[in-house]
């Protein structure tokens, strides 16, 4: 626990209700999806900007830690109090300030979840493309933090695309606003952006304004299967390289069907090797010609069946599939570790092929899932973390796969961050020129190096 004296001061500033540190409690907030924990010495729930300025400076003056936290849904460790210290909760700041669909943008606070947003723009006429798995736990703060996708980002973009500013609390407790409302706004550096995937590392970020773009008129989707898993990565790389740009293009090995299958029955085909869900959306004229040229795509590269919904209901059966990977893995051992290495999509084929070689080499069972679309890797892994010898042999197939996407000009993370999971292996993919750059930025930001210590940078 902290000081008396300083929980003392802490508490006038949000009151005794909203500042947590009996241990029963701590261990809420201790630990994310990924494999490690750790408790803070205290959990502190803000309900606004003036507070968190009110905050920072006396953490800093103590020199203690203080981790911004918003649903927990985080796989990488990011939100991790490693270093203990204060946990900032944002769950209380999650009220949407403004919808203001005449100049397309929406204000948010932290808190708000992706999934509630989406819900209040839907009758507007409007949606937040970034649409990560935890969609409907996941807050727009932690989005913005780790710069989160979703599958579709491959038309659409990622978090970053879609922030035009936000309000930042800096470790001093300054209060920075970085950008507009406007659409276009070159003034000054975007340091909006460099907030993005920032984890917290930073500024503590109190208010989003976020671009909001309008619904299509309509949504074709398509599950194609092949005999063959090569065939399935090729048939990505060929339809993206052919010029057609589908709103998801979502990739299943047949370990991951077949697992599916087993759990929900929605008569999928585990005897494929590769499967494909492939979504186009626009005008109905564009989506019909798109979709006529993907199914061309598909039948040349070996497809051996291929579903198509006809109606909204088909359309999200079909995507159940896509949605409930995650849980069904996660329910196969005590624990998962679900990793998100990215290469260039004509390298689709090759870095699948390598992520199943390595796995067998190591007999690591594991599913593979893809926004192929954009060349992003999930490795689904079940694990048991109390098993030494097994981590050891996951960990050193992890590092394989990582060191298998540097000659393909991959990356460790596309959508899920670095935190705790990949700090060790940013060496691979970042010269000691560019590490110290962020170090640079960070020392001149945080001195006392009190946000989020102990991750990346």
């Amino acid at each position: 626990m902290l000081r008396e004296d300083v929980k003392n001061t802490l508490i006038k500033v949000v009151g005794a209700e909203r500042y947590l540190d009996r241990i029963e409690e701590l261990a809420c907030y201790g630990y994310d999806s990924y494999l490690e924990e750790s408790l803070p010495e205290a959990v502190i729930f803000p309900l606004s900007t003036e507070e968190v300025a009110a905050i920072l400076p006396i953490a800093g003056k103590h020199k203690i830690p203080v981790t911004a936290r918003g649903a927990g849904t985080s796989v990488c460790g990011a939100p991790i109090p490693i270093q203990k210290g204060i946990v900032l909760c944002f769950s209380k700041m999650n009220r949407v300030l403004e919808l203001n669909t005449q100049d397309r943008y929406a204000v948010v606070e932290p808190g708000v979840v992706n999934g509630d947003l989406q819900k209040n723009l839907t009758p507007l006429g409007f949606f937040y493309p970034p649409d990560p798995g935890s969609i409907n736990i996941s807050t727009i703060g932690g989005n913005v933090a780790l710069n989160a996708g979703g599958p579709r980002c491959l038309k659409y973009g990622v978090t970053m695309d879609y922030v035009l500013g936000m309000e930042v609390v800096l470790p001093s407790g300054k209060v920075v606003n970085l950008g507009s409302k406007n659409i276009k706004d070159v003034t000054g550096y975007k340091l909006s952006a460099l907030f993005c995937g920032s984890e917290g590392t930073l500024g503590i970020i109190t208010k989003i304004i976020l671009r909001v773009v309008p619904l299509p008129e309509t949504a074709r989707t398509i599950m194609v299967s092949f005999g063959n898993l090569d065939n399935s990565a090729q048939a990505v790389s060929d339809i993206i390289g052919s010029g057609i740009l589908p709103v998801a293009m979502e990739l299943m090995d047949k370990v991951t069907i077949s697992e599916i299958e087993d759990t929900l029955k929605l008569g999928l085909d585990t005897e494929a090797e590769g499967t494909l869900l492939i979504e186009v959306d626009g005008m109905a004229e564009t989506c019909e010609r798109e979709m006529a040229r993907i199914k061309e795509k598909v039948k040349e590269h070996g497809a051996v069946s291929l579903t198509e919904a006809a109606t909204a209901d088909d359309r999200e059966n079909l995507w159940k599939a896509r949605r409930f990977a995650y849980p069904v893995f996660a329910k196969i051992g005590p624990d998962i570790i679900t990793e998100d290495v990215t290469v260039p999509v004509s390298q689709v084929p090759s870095m699948v092929r390598k992520i199943r070689e390595i796995l067998n080499k190591y007999k690591v069972m594991a599913g593979i899932l893809a926004h192929a679309g954009d060349g992003n890797m999930h490795p689904l892994i079940p694990v048991d973390r109390s098993n030494p010898e097994e981590m050891a042999k996951v960990h050193r197939a992890i590092g394989e796969i990582f060191q298998a996407a540097i000659p393909l000009e991959g990356t460790l993370s596309g959508e899920h961050g670095i935190g705790l999971a990949k700090s060790e292996y940013l060496p691979l993919v970042m010269d000691e020129n560019t590490r110290e750059f962020m170090t640079v930025i960070k020392r001149a930001v945080d001195p006392d190096n009190i946000l989020n210590p102990g991750k990346f940078v």
